[in-house]
């Protein structure tokens, strides 16, 4: 039984996500912690705090997200650079999404994050670019968004919330996560941002 790159991480970021929830001492050392990666070099930090959540609706919402996108940019990437590259890029998507975050609250000890969302929003973003009408269904909505319309609108929520806060929520990362899987994928394959626009100009 063959099992996609996209089926494996979900699997892997369940099992180590669900164990740091009963033991928080493992949660502590793999959680996005600022000071400590200044402090004591722990780089390590910015790939494990991907594969842990707050609590299962973190953990369930993330993984379902991944679960419909990420098998999509996985098959385009397998054709478009090959096996191995969807794998390079979540994981560098992980390590982008938080470096603006970094460099902010490197000096604010209380300062942790976690979770997989600026890993998964490079995905989603990275998929619009393939199929910019491709229809996206939300819970609040029973009415499919098209993607590119979705896209522009998370963007603009991300910016907005970045600079409001208050919600205990990483749009920084969600943000730069969202415009890593922008570069990342054109920067491999410039034809990407061609074949958008054309998709975009022929409507749905």
């Amino acid at each position: 039984m063959h099992l996609s790159i996209t089926i494996i991480i979900i699997i892997i970021t369940c099992l180590v996500s669900i164990t740091a929830f009963y033991n928080r001492e493992e949660m502590d050392k793999m959680i996005f912690w600022p000071a400590l990666i200044r402090q004591k070099k722990q780089y390590y930090r910015f790939i494990t705090s991907g594969f842990i959540h707050a609590d299962w609706l973190h953990l369930g919402f993330n993984m379902f997200t991944l679960y419909f996108f990420g098998r999509i940019v996985e098959q385009y990437f397998r054709e478009l650079f090959g096996p191995g590259v969807f794998i390079l890029f979540y994981l560098l998507s992980m390590i982008a999404a938080d470096i603006q975050t970094y460099v902010k609250y490197r000096g604010n000890y209380q300062y942790r994050s976690l979770g997989a969302s600026g890993a998964i929003s490079a995905v989603l973003f990275a998929s619009i670019l393939f199929n910019p009408w491709a229809k996206i269904y939300l819970f609040i909505i029973p009415i499919g968004i098209p993607a590119f319309i979705f896209g522009f609108i998370y963007l603009a929520y991300c910016v907005y919330m970045s600079k409001r806060g208050g919600d205990n929520i990483n749009h920084n990362a969600h943000l730069w996560g969202a415009l890593f899987g922008i570069l990342f994928t054109i920067v491999l394959e410039p034809r990407v941002a061609s074949f958008f626009l054309q998709q975009l100009l022929a409507g749905g």
